[in-house]
């Protein structure tokens, strides 16, 4: 019988899932002989037989896949035939180019599982226990290709039954880089704050057990970094961690044993429990329960908990043992990164931990959790670390040269970009400080010694005093690279057109906090017609003060003087309860309004959403960023009256063609609503319902006056609020607009850096 030989190259996710010994027991028990491999830029197989099998072969390369694998591309080419028999994996190859992708952290598996809580398994309650469906990949990949000598977990030894399971081709566990077990190691250990060992392994773990139910404060070593958690029921403890740890209002996250207690805390859709139990396990905010038993501390008025099931043996062993939720939020001190080295969290957390619960694999790469949403149906990112980065997204156009998008400030990620691949970083978190630059530059090197990429562009934000527009100048010089400029709200729309594989051009509606405009103002209320290459403003909110600058973020109250201000003509009602609060201090504001150089000019949605917040929310002071706007769209979301119509808007047009619409408009409808006796969660539904109506007929005149365009892109950060973004879909919607939204990459700066980079590809022909 006639034989062929091919070259077959995969690439994709295809290292550190089990790929290999996949395409090896498809090829014996087809009958085909040849080898398989790992190398820099993917795996390579070479394989003969029938003419026939070998094309059912390629199709069940794809098909069939193991579960965490994504195939990309398959390649293959002729070669003559050997005749020799077997099938066998050969040892990988680390010259070449490196173009194998890494593989995200994936949560335990459901037979991993079956194997911790089996007395008769001899990994019975082992803390560290994987195979290729799941376990550690990212946070321990020092290079490729993803081999052992390559992680962290190069250090441990196997044993002879790990290795005997490890070269099985019909064991799971059949080159899974991480396999380890009792014998072999990682262990746990209990520290403390000191530094003094004061148990190991299964003592360790039940010491730990009992410091939680003793209503103490653990420090957990997770797989991307350390934890803080308490019994989430405990108010004593939970307001200590919050104290402790200088965190006065933003919620903690909640580690649930299992999807029954997921249901007893939160009201969960069916798209919810499916986001929470995916392989990412994300932690996902849902609706809170009247009933849930859970502290007032772990989040302060709050009708959202975000919730997340356990994700590693470690976490499944605490929750089983406890059988009650707890709080597990980021190791670190306040506005520092989350601590991942074990000797840095002892000295960060000394004060805040009253115990340590270690192991001795190092984190390579300090990883959040992620963080989600469900909307329509479908997941939205609000933080895009553990579980997804550093998943590659695909450019609508492949890069000729590489390119580095540095980010924003709040919320930073970079994205490391070449060919048609887009590398979006983990969370870095707000660049405001000297550890979260280094965890930024720690990152950036990281990705560049992984996939062998040297940036000859760099893509940064205008505003310069952001500290990644500052790294980009710098290294700029340094290295005699290319910069490109990158405006803050096209960068938004940018990166909706990447994020849907899209080239524009669109009606862009970017929506945010603040971003540095081109005429020295500060935007965020903008309507653009952009595609990937430029942008024309197109239409905005008509800016108002921001009255004594940063200090209006901080405090939404002085957000509220400057709209009142302008909606009253200067004489805003004095019965508001917002006036009455800060009676002392309002005049000098409401003066400092209009006083000019101190109090800048800005079109931002989100400085309009945190004047409404102290108004109807009584938010005057934020604790974390955006946290009036949240409260303002929780309080539009409690029962009441349905009549929640729109308030009037006059859309205007200037004498450059600019749409425009005035908050203060809308600001005096709701305050002359609320003085009028309506209830003020139906004040704030009309609110967000106002926004959306003018959003769409802005959107409406924008397509009038910019040739018919028929597909509108919602970004930044505004469009985290699901009230609004379900209202401006259904409102475009209905006068006939495609809407693009997010769904790789967060709608707030998270996505920026991808932004960047498809500005500077499209501008550049990079």
């Amino acid at each position: 019988m006639a034989t062929s030989r091919l070259a077959v190259r995969v690439q994709g996710t295809v290292q550190g899932v089990g790929f290999r010994p996949f395409v090896r027991n498809l090829a014996a028990g087809m009958g085909l002989s040849g080898h398989v491999g790992n190398d820099t830029g993917g795996v390579f197989i070479e394989v003969e037989g029938a003419p026939e099998e070998l094309e059912a072969f390629l199709v069940r390369l794809r098909s069939e896949a193991p579960r965490l694998a994504v195939v990309e591309r398959v390649e293959a080419r002729t070669l003559e035939p050997l005749g020799q028999p077997g099938f066998d994996i050969v040892s990988s190859n680390g010259a070449g180019p490196r173009h194998a992708l890494v593989t995200p952290d994936s949560a335990t598996c459901e037979d991993c599982l079956s194997e911790l809580f089996d007395p008769g398994d001899r990994r019975y309650r082992y803390p560290f226990i994987n195979c290729t469906n799941c376990g550690p990949r990212f946070t321990i990949v020092r290079s490729v290709p993803y081999d052992r000598p390559n992680t962290t977990m190069a250090a441990f030894e196997m044993c002879e039954e790990c290795r005997a399971e490890y070269e099985d081709p019909s064991d799971r566990r059949f080159h899974a880089q991480p396999t380890c077990c009792p014998q072999c190691g990682p262990v746990l250990a209990l520290l403390s704050p000191a530094g003094e060992v004061l148990a190991g392994a299964e003592a360790a773990l039940e010491a730990a057990l009992r410091a939680l139910r003793e209503e103490k404060v653990v420090a957990i070593k997770g797989l991307g970094g350390y934890h803080l958690a308490v019994v989430a029921s405990s108010e004593r403890a939970a307001s200590a961690l919050r104290a402790r740890k200088h965190r006065e209002d933003k919620p903690f996250a909640v580690m649930v044993p299992d999807m029954v207690a997921g249901r007893s805390l939160c009201s969960l859709s069916k798209e919810e429990e499916a986001l929470l139990s995916s392989p990412a396990h994300p932690i996902v905010l849902a609706p809170r329960r009247i009933s849930a038993v859970v502290a007032p501390s772990v989040a302060p008025g709050n009708r959202f908990l975000g919730i997340m099931l356990p994700y590693t043996p470690l976490h499944h062993l605490l929750a089983y043992e406890l059988g009650t939720p707890f709080v597990l939020t980021s190791g670190n001190r306040s506005e520092e990164p989350i601590a991942y080295r074990d000797e840095e969290a002892l000295a960060q957390l000394e004060a805040i931990a009253d115990v340590f619960l270690v192991h001795d694999r190092p984190v390579h790469m300090r990883t959040d959790d992620s963080v989600a949403r469900v909307w329509h149906g479908r997941p939205m990112l609000l933080r895009r670390s553990r579980g997804y980065a550093p998943r590659p997204i695909a450019l609508p156009t492949a890069l000729k040269r590489p390119v580095l998008g540095c980010g924003a400030e709040l919320k930073n990620t970079f994205c490391l970009a070449k060919g048609p691949r887009a590398f979006v970083s983990h969370h870095i978190g707000d660049l405001e400080n000297y550890e979260t630059l280094r965890s930024f530059r720690e990152g950036v090197s990281h990705f560049g010694r992984l996939w062998d990429v040297e940036p000859e562009v760099l893509a940064y934000d205008l505003h310069p005093e952001y500290l990644s527009t500052k790294y980009a100048w710098e290294r700029a010089e340094a290295e005699g690279l290319e910069l490109v400029g990158v405006q803050h709200h096209h960068a938004h729309i940018a990166s909706c057109l990447a994020d849907n594989a899209e080239l524009g051009p669109v009606i862009g509606v970017a929506f945010d906090g603040l971003g540095f405009g081109d005429d020295g103002t500060l935007w965020g209320g903008e309507l653009l017609v952009a595609d990937l290459a430029g942008y024309k403003r197109a239409g905005h909110l008509v800016p108002v003060p921001m009255p004594g600058g940063s200090g209006a973020i901080k405090n939404p109250w002085r957000m509220a003087a400057s709209y009142l201000d302008l909606a009253f003509d200067g004489s805003p009602p004095p019965s508001l309860a917002v006036i009455r609060r800060n009676q002392a201090q309002w005049s000098s504001v409401s003066a400092l309004s209009r006083s000019g150089p101190v109090s800048p000019l800005t079109s931002s949605m989100g400085r309009l959403f945190d004047a409404l917040g102290a108004i109807l929310a009584g938010r005057d002071s934020v604790n974390y960023e955006g946290q009036a706007a949240v409260e303002l769209e929780q309080l539009a979301q409690l029962p009441g009256p349905s009549e929640d119509v729109p308030y009037k808007v006059t859309i205007e047009i200037d004498a450059e063609g600019s749409v425009l619409w005035r908050g203060a408009e809308i600001v005096r409808s709701a305050v002359e609503d609320l003085l009028a006796g309506t209830p003020g969660p139906v004040v704030a539904a009309r609110f967000h319902n106002t926004v959306a109506s003018a959003l769409a007929r802005g959107c409406v005149r924008v397509r009038e006056l910019h040739g018919g365009l028929s597909s509108v892109a919602l970004s930044g950060g505004v469009f985290q609020n699901i009230l609004l973004s379900e209202a401006a879909v259904r409102a475009l919607s209905e006068e006939g607009f495609r809407v693009l939204r997010h769904s790789q990459v967060p709608p707030n700066d998270g996505g920026i850096s991808l932004g960047q980079v498809a500005v500077a590809a499209a501008r550049l022909g990079a």
